[in-house]
């Protein structure tokens, strides 16, 4: 699919002004208590979570609202969901297989998350999520997509990568220490692109993560497996 950013320039600008609004906006959703309990007033049936199942396909399953999802499931934490829980889908139908997504977004990186959305993280409100590495800094790609942008030092985030995965998704990787990919590249899910490391004052090496659909951050842990 042709990448549709085609002025360099432009699209710098637009990822600049998103990417400092989106850093500095609190979460605008207040936190919800886990709910075992179905609204009795609507129809509908149970999703039994698989293994490595995550709330954005389930939500793709059933061809249903993710923010609709969560709310109507009182969920506030999808790194709690376990294998075997009950999901209520209302009014829920399967989707057939052919139009369910064949591409999850995998972890770019294994390590602690030690910051999560929408958490102040040295005076701002993260608009993704921070990992430190357990022992390998190797970061790869969380899907297949299009290098559309690189910076050595973005927004005081260091060595930064934008992937465009073609759909409406973005993912950014930020903090890093080398960068192995320029813009243009096409990369595959799981395939290295660099590696972390630390940037300005904060010397710990940890990689900062985002997703966003249509330029919005979205909660990374929606789209991970736990």
């Amino acid at each position: 699919m042709k990448n549709k950013f085609t002025n360099p320039y432009l699209y710098y600008i637009i990822l600049t002004f998103a990417f400092s609004i989106f850093m500095v906006i609190g979460c605008a959703t207040s936190p919800l208590a886990i709910s075992p309990q179905a609204p009795t007033n609507i129809h509908g049936i149970y999703h039994r979570i698989a293994k490595g199942e995550t709330i954005w396909r389930i939500s793709k399953i059933y061809n249903m609202d993710l923010e609709e999802l969560i709310r109507i499931n009182h969920i506030s934490d999808v790194a709690n969901i376990e294998t075997g829980q009950l999901i209520f889908i209302p009014y829920g139908y399967r989707q057939s297989a052919s139009n369910l997504p064949q591409d999850d977004f995998i972890w770019p990186l294994k390590g602690e998350v030690i910051s999560v959305f929408g958490q102040a993280f040295n005076n701002m409100v993260n608009r993704g999520i921070n990992i430190k590495p357990y022992r390998t800094k190797e970061v790869v790609s969380a899907r297949a997509g299009k290098v559309v942008f690189y910076s050595p030092n973005f927004q005081g985030y260091g060595k930064t990568i934008i992937i465009d995965h073609q759909d409406g998704f973005l993912t950014v990787y930020a903090r890093n220490a080398d960068v192995y990919v320029k813009p243009a590249d096409l990369v595959a899910k799981g395939s290295v692109i660099a590696r972390a490391g630390s940037t300005g004052r904060d010397k710990n090496t940890y990689l900062h993560f985002e997703i966003r659909k249509n330029h919005i951050a979205q909660n990374p842990n929606f789209y991970l497996s736990h």
